[in-house]
């Protein structure tokens, strides 16, 4: 029998990869905080960021619309790399 760990028990790790380990509620949260709810819902046009905007029902909608979690994910990507350069 092989001792050696199967990529199922134990996921690769990814060190370049900024969204490793970042869940979907962490980035909607630190999004929320930075832009604010105003601020999210003018540079991604989604309802659920206008309309009473609330992280749960954010997350609701985010998990069943792939285009618009990739619009988060790629809004997080840039917020971390103005963060980095030291912008506001």
């Amino acid at each position: 029998m092989s001792t050696d760990a199967s990529p199922a028990t134990n996921p690769p790790v990814q060190p370049r990869n900024p969204l490793h380990g970042v869940t979907l509620e962490a980035m909607v949260t630190a999004l929320a905080d930075h832009y604010g709810w105003e601020g999210l819902a003018q540079r991604i046009a989604i309802r659920c960021f206008a309309v009473d905007p609330s992280v749960s029902s954010s997350l609701k909608f985010l998990r069943k619309t792939p285009w618009a979690r990739d619009k988060v994910e790629g809004l997080y990507l840039f917020m971390l790399r103005e963060q980095k350069r030291g912008r506001p």
